[in-house]
């Protein structure tokens, strides 16, 4: 696993109002599907996403201490999903969910780290892995 962090998701109980905070910071939207909210920043993305389907997803407790945040590490393939995946595990964390097929179309599985943080490992066939690491909405032509 290289030393990067590609999406950073901060799961939120509305959606429409922490969108407005961000655009009251000067940040814009990118094309996002349904429920969703995708910031370019950088050569990593931020996501606003529904905080109870984050729990869900990310396969934490709320009431365990969890602050709402999930780390991810996008790759280029779904076999790069399950050795990541490996590795976490070989190197102490727990498996929230193996790799697998995703509603959204990509791949992904979830590790956790030994502190409880969950941190996705994805394969986004909608999106781009820069050979220096950086995640790029879209395909990364423009």
């Amino acid at each position: 696993m290289d030393q990067r962090l590609s999406l950073v998701t901060l799961g939120v109980r509305d959606l429409d109002r922490a969108t407005a905070f961000y655009a009251a910071l000067g940040w814009e939207p990118a094309a996002s599907p349904e429920g969703v909210v995708f910031f370019q920043t950088g050569g990593i993305v931020v996501a606003l996403w529904d905080r109870a389907a984050l729990e869900v997803d990310s396969c934490t407790e709320d009431s365990g201490g969890w602050g709402g945040v999930t780390l991810a590490y996008n790759v280029n393939s779904r076999e790069e999903v399950d050795e990541v995946i490996e590795e976490a595990q070989a190197a102490g964390a727990t498996i929230g969910r193996s790799g697998g097929g995703t509603f959204w179309g990509g791949y992904s599985g979830v590790f956790i780290d030994p502190e409880g943080h969950p941190w996705e490992v994805a394969h986004n066939p909608f999106w781009s892995v820069t050979e220096d690491g950086q995640t790029i909405l879209g395909d990364g032509r423009g």
